[in-house]
């Protein structure tokens, strides 16, 4: 019989790579999600997409059907691509799947997720980080405002992040009450970002990246490798990190490289990001995940782009700012992730899956990337 993997977060791209990795493997891949996940609903890779409530706004009928799913599947592995990851790891939960989920516990995760818990943990384990401490009193920030970055200790995308503000900017931020702030020395330099799978504290895949095209959020939408020098750079910190925290699963952080070539982490994401894409195709990420491989690098290949993000957002975007020139270049050289050949219809998937967040985020007055996380999100409360 032809062995089962779950992967949960079906609304991602990620997810869906992972999927056509698993099956490039030989698995038969499961996708799951609280929303329609279109992009995965019209892949010819997917077995099939199962839904299962919002673990946010109905956390014990989520549980209740993860239970069932993986009794009814009984899946060799559940991998998460997006932030449920922090709800599968519920202590509930494990009686009902147990070392099957790939990723860490959920002290772990705490500890990665949470900006200001990240940057201590980084100071006790020996790693890059900029001064990072509570917001507490804005006054002590105001002759200086333009060296930080004030943010929520929770958040995602760089949504509410406010970076290098003057002193009027800082004294009319809003924080809502029982939401916690932080303040980061600012960095300034190039940014740059990795993606790692892990087993028992050991790297096992590894990408770094760079992206000329953003959103607002920060939330990236093309991808390209960076230097064989800063890779290996790179790699060594993940190698730490994933050591220190003794991490099996995916794990991601954003960083920025100054003026004298260092790395100072910012901000660590323990879930599937973009830098999946550069992995995935032939089956090496899965069976990295599997703990098949020794080691997995991300080659030097053509860059990878979100196509529909590039159109919606980056074609504006190149044309406000004199960058016409530089997007069609992009768009010619590189490769989009969504529509593979032999699986083209993902793209219009994603289409509609971005048209049904955007609706949403105009319903509730949110942007459209926050509305992507609304039902799945975790911001640092109890989880039985």
């Amino acid at each position: 019989m032809t062995e089962r993997v779950l992967i949960t977060g079906a609304r991602s791209a990620a997810a869906l790579d992972l999927a056509r990795d698993f099956r490039a493997l030989g698995f038969e891949p499961h996708l799951a999600d609280c929303s329609p996940a279109w992009i995965a609903r019209l892949s010819r890779r997917v077995e099939a997409v199962h839904r299962y409530p919002s673990p946010v706004f109905d956390p014990s009928g989520f549980r209740a059907a993860i239970a069932a799913l993986a009794l009814r599947l009984s899946p060799r592995l559940i991998v998460p691509a997006c932030e449920e990851v922090f709800h599968l790891a519920a202590p509930s939960l494990r009686p009902a799947i147990g070392s099957r989920l790939y990723a860490p516990r959920l002290e772990t995760l705490r500890r990665l997720h949470d900006k200001l818990a990240f940057a201590e943990a980084c100071g006790d384990w020996s790693l890059p980080v900029p001064q990072t401490q509570v917001l507490g009193d804005r006054d002590r920030y105001a002759a200086n405002s333009t060296e930080w970055v004030f943010k929520p200790r929770f958040t995602r995308f760089g949504e509410s992040a406010l970076i290098g503000p003057s002193a009027a900017q800082l004294a009319a931020l809003h924080v809502p009450a029982g939401q916690g702030w932080i303040a980061q020395r600012r960095v300034r330099g190039t940014e740059v970002c990795f993606h790692a799978a892990a087993s028992h504290g050991r790297v096992t895949a590894f990408a770094a990246y760079r992206s000329a095209w953003r959103m607002g959020g920060g939330a990236s939408f093309a991808f390209d490798t960076v230097s064989a020098e800063r890779s290996q750079q790179l790699f060594s910190i993940a190698q730490t990190l994933a050591a220190a925290a003794m991490i099996t699963g995916q794990f991601a952080c954003d960083a920025i490289i100054d003026a004298q070539g260092q790395p100072w982490l910012i901000e660590c994401n323990p879930r599937a990001t973009s830098g999946v894409h550069l992995l995935t195709g032939d089956g090496l990420l899965a069976s990295a995940i599997l703990g098949n491989r020794d080691q997995v690098h991300a080659p030097s290949a053509a860059p990878a782009h979100l196509a529909p993000a590039m159109l919606v957002y980056g074609l504006p975007m190149a044309v406000g700012e004199g960058r016409l020139a530089e997007w069609c270049q992009a768009m010619s050289a590189g490769r989009d992730v969504l529509a593979r050949p032999g699986d083209r219809l993902p793209l219009l998937g994603a289409l509609r899956d971005a048209a049904q967040f955007a609706f949403t985020g105009r319903r509730r007055g949110i942007s459209a990337t926050a509305a992507t996380t609304r039902d799945i999100e975790w911001n640092g409360e109890d989880l039985p």
